[in-house]
């Protein structure tokens, strides 16, 4: 039997891949609230998108891609919706959305939900532990198993908070830039650097 065949729940719906196909920060924004769902070996694992950053493209330091395009960074000159996976310090997986022309989204924090039994989400390397993701699903479209990111509840924008990106200190006044957005109602974001406004 295939690996990925299952029945998903009727409310379970892959979100096309041209729902990608926007700037960066608006798809950052658009993200909050929808599903993010790994099927493997007969097992749903998913969880609710509640924070994410935005990263520009090749003139946005602190992007991969602004370091050229490269076999690693060739996915993201790709078609937007899909995968974009990487490690860091050879040991926390990252997974990010493809937006086209060098620029992705990284999911950063998700709300627990199917198949993950209490394990943390609440950090981009502990979200791709949770669901289980490979590296082996890198460049993989996300409109269909085994992994996908399904139609969810949109976050309100009164409730979106905006502050800058973590960890990427070493990318200049890039680093200051408001480009990470995190629901403010949700207790499993990663950090709450500070209060910035949303609107």
């Amino acid at each position: 039997m295939n690996v990925y065949t299952i029945t998903l729940r009727p409310d379970v719906t892959p979100l096309p891949l041209t729902f990608h196909a926007r700037a960066p920060v608006k798809l950052a924004r658009a993200l909050l609230g929808m599903d993010l769902v790994h099927v493997s070996r007969g097992r749903v694992r998913s969880g609710r998108i509640v924070e994410t950053e935005a990263y520009l493209g090749p003139h946005d330091l602190a992007c991969h891609s602004s370091k050229g395009r490269t076999a690693r960074t060739e996915v993201m000159f790709g078609p937007p919706g899909h995968a974009y996976l990487f490690l860091v310090y050879g040991m926390h997986l990252c997974f990010n959305v493809v937006t086209g022309d060098g620029a992705a989204v990284l999911i950063r924090a998700l709300a627990p939900g199917e198949g993950l039994g209490g394990l943390r989400t609440d950090g981009p390397g502990r979200l791709t532990r949770a669901l289980a993701l490979g590296l082996a699903l890198n460049e993989a479209p996300l409109d269909r198993p085994p992994l996908f990111i399904a139609r969810g509840v949109p976050v309100p924008a009164r409730h979106v908070e905006v502050s800058p990106r973590i960890g990427v200190d070493y990318a200049g006044e890039w680093a200051s830039r408001p480009l990470r957005f995190h629901d403010r109602r949700s207790a499993f974001v990663s950090r709450s650097p500070g209060r910035h406004s949303g609107r």
